[in-house]
């Protein structure tokens, strides 16, 4: 599954990228993450997605279907 949040200013970010265990390594998250980012740009949007830098195999799926790296980010939680 993925999901396209609402668009601000012309700009969808993908987002809940999630294959369960059983299903994965047959290409479901790259055939849905294409599908929808194709949609979404043939409407005008420009999409974006955050991804975990340590997990290579996502990664490595995005570069493949067009995504490329513009930028790290952190987190900071209080407590």
């Amino acid at each position: 599954m993925a999901v396209g949040r609402e668009p601000v200013r012309g700009v969808v970010r993908l987002a809940g990228v999630y294959t369960p265990p059983e299903k994965r390594k047959r290409g479901y998250a790259e055939a849905c993450v294409y599908a929808l980012s194709k949609h979404l740009r043939d409407r005008g949007y420009r999409c974006v997605l955050y991804t975990d830098l340590a997990n290579p195999t996502s990664n490595s799926i995005y570069r493949r279907i067009g995504y490329r790296a513009v930028a790290e980010a952190l987190r900071y939680r209080f407590e």
